[in-house]
Parts: C-alpha cells; sequence; structure tokens
C-alpha cells in the first residue's frame, strides 16, 4: 500500500523549501556595497593625503622665498666687495632725478658715502647719463657732494655719457672736474613749471567746475579753473628764485673756467665739444680713461646702490597683497 507525499497533497508546503535561496543575492549586494564603501573610503584617505601634501609643499615654498628675499637683500646691503689695492670708486646716475626713482637723493648719497669713506678709494666718479629732475634732490646731492669731499679729502670727477642736462648739471659742478664726450648734451640752465589747462574744453562738453576753497590762493595753477594772472606772476617770481639758486651753485662750482654770455643761464644746452669751449665742462674722456689718466688707478669699483631682484620681488608681493586687502576692505564696506 503506497503512502501519499504530503508534500504534494499540501501546496503551501511545496513551495516553501524553493524560497529558501532568496537570501543568497542579498548577502552579495551587502558585500558588493562594502566593497564599495571600502574604495570610497580609500580614494578619500589619498586625497586627503595629497591635500596635505601640497600644504606642506607650499608652505615650505614659502618658508624658501623668504629666506631668499632676506639673504638677497642682506648680500645687496653688505655692497661691493671692493679690494685693498687702490682703486677708482665709481657711483652711477641715470636717468630722471626723482624722490621715488633709482636717481634719488637717498640712493645716491647712500652710495657715495660708501665710496668715500672706503680708504683704498683713490677718487670718486659720477657717471651721468640724465636728463634732469628734481632740483630738491639735485641739490641734497650736490651739498652732500661737497660735504664729504672736505670731510675725507677725496677728489670727485663727473663722466658724462649721453646727458647732463638740467638738475644732472646741478649735481655735475659739484664735481672738480667734468668729462664729457664730444657729442654728449651738456647744460640747461633753467627751471620750468609745466601743466595743462582744460577751462575752454569743459565749456565746450558743458562741464561746469564746482570748486570751494579756504584761502585765497589755494586754487592756485589749478588746470580747470581760467588762468589768474596774479597766480602766474607769484608762480613765475618762485620759479625765477629757483633758477637764481641754480646759476649760484654753477658759478660756485665752476667758478673762473666758465666763461659766462648772455645764453649761459637762458636754458639752451650745448654738445660736449661746445661744453669745453665754453667753460661748461673740462675735457673730453670716458670713465676708462679718467679711471686710468686722472685718477692713476685703472680698477674700477661700482659702489651704486641698486634694486637688486629680491627687493623687486618683495615690492611685487606687497603691491599685491595691498591690491587684495583694498578689495577686502571693499567687499566688506556694504556691511557699515
Amino acid at each position: 500500500m503506497n503512502t501519499p507525499d504530503p508534500a504534494a497533497q499540501d501546496p503551501v508546503q511545496a513551495s516553501t523549501p524553493r524560497a529558501a535561496p532568496a537570501a543568497a543575492p542579498a548577502a552579495v549586494d551587502a558585500h558588493r556595497l562594502e566593497g564599495a564603501l571600502e574604495r570610497l573610503a580609500g580614494e578619500l584617505l589619498a586625497q586627503r593625503r595629497t591635500e596635505r601634501r601640497w600644504r606642506v609643499f607650499f608652505r615650505l615654498s614659502w618658508l624658501g622665498l623668504a629666506v631668499f628675499l632676506v639673504a638677497a637683500t642682506l648680500v645687496q646691503q653688505a655692497g661691493p666687495m671692493a679690494p685693498n689695492t687702490p682703486h677708482t670708486a665709481l657711483v652711477e646716475l641715470r636717468g630722471e632725478i626723482s624722490a621715488d626713482g633709482e636717481a634719488s637723493a637717498e640712493a645716491l648719497v647712500s652710495a657715495l658715502k660708501s665710496a668715500f669713506e672706503d680708504e683704498a678709494a683713490r677718487a670718486v666718479v659720477l657717471r651721468i647719463n640724465s636728463p634732469g629732475g628734481s632740483p630738491v634732490q639735485s641739490g641734497i646731492v650736490n651739498d652732500e657732494i661737497r660735504r664729504l669731499k672736505a670731510l675725507h679729502r677725496k677728489k670727485v670727477y663727473a663722466v658724462v655719457e649721453e646727458t647732463c642736462a638740467s638738475g644732472a648739471y646741478y649735481i655735475a659742478v659739484a664735481a672738480d672736474a667734468i668729462y664729457v664726450d664730444k657729442a654728449s648734451v651738456v647744460g640747461s640752465i633753467g627751471v620750468l613749471m609745466d601743466g595743462f589747462g582744460f577751462a575752454g574744453l569743459m565749456d565746450k562738453l558743458g562741464v561746469e567746475r564746482r570748486l570751494l576753497t579756504a584761502g585765497e590762493n589755494k586754487a592756485m595753477l589749478d588746470p580747470f579753473s581760467p588762468v589768474n594772472a596774479q597766480h602766474q606772476r607769484i608762480a613765475k617770481a618762485m620759479i625765477e628764485q629757483v633758477h637764481r639758486q641754480f646759476i649760484a651753485v654753477v658759478k660756485a662750482g665752476r667758478g673762473s673756467r666758465l666763461k659766462e654770455t648772455p645764453d649761459t643761464f637762458s636754458g639752451l644746452f650745448w654738445n660736449g665739444e661746445e661744453a669745453v669751449k665754453l667753460g661748461l665742462a673740462d675735457g673730453l674722456g670716458n670713465l676708462d680713461y679718467v679711471a686710468r689718466e686722472i685718477v692713476k688707478a685703472e680698477e674700477i669699483v661700482d659702489y651704486t646702490a641698486r634694486e637688486n631682484v629680491a627687493e623687486r620681488l618683495a615690492k611685487r608681493l606687497g603691491a599685491g597683497m595691498g591690491a587684495g586687502a583694498v578689495k577686502a576692505l571693499r567687499e566688506l564696506a556694504p556691511l557699515r
């Protein structure tokens, strides 16, 4: 007698064993998720390590840059390695003479002091290639050259290359002698004050100038106001006084060598050959000639104060930081 199969009689019980294999795919998905999380955590960790390395790199780079700037500045301040043997000290005067330029009184006087104080320097040569500039800066250098000459008992020679005009000549006459090239431009003993006037243009454009002052001469030579005859007379008297000071310095420096003519102090300039004839210069010659034949010390040591790479880079960095600070302040302004 056959015994009936319970599974065949009960369909529910028959289907139950077939549902058990469904747990396997769930375990696989969990394993995959766990692997993905591990990979993600590994990638994040690697990214953090990379970021940390870059931060260290940039910090070390900035530190290295700071060390370089300090070292280069110290080397520049130490000045030239002057030999102990007799030599000719050179100081360069190039470009426009101004308080914020390379040819400033501060830079020139600093270099001149170093040159004079070196006991091995037989004499100082001021090599000039300048169209002039500030009478104040020029006057400071002229006074300092005469003081240093008296203090150290050393000769000073001016050697002109292309141009020695106006304020540059104001400085040159403090030298014991001036040497030029036959084609150099020398002179321009005069003073000028220039500007522009926009009053007529403003009338044509229909622009009205609204200016309030406390003091009747506060707006003197204002370019947006009509010409004022009284202000012109005051300004003319002022520059004429500076011109008289210039003339006095030239006469004191050149003395009896100067062959004065009606044009000498008119603001005209001459080539080097004519300058020698007029007593504005003493002879023809370049730096090597003066060092070899006049100073009798062929070796030349440059004492010129020059702006080095570190200083230029520092200025640029400073300008960039300043611009960033201004931008930040402007962005904060609306919060006030």
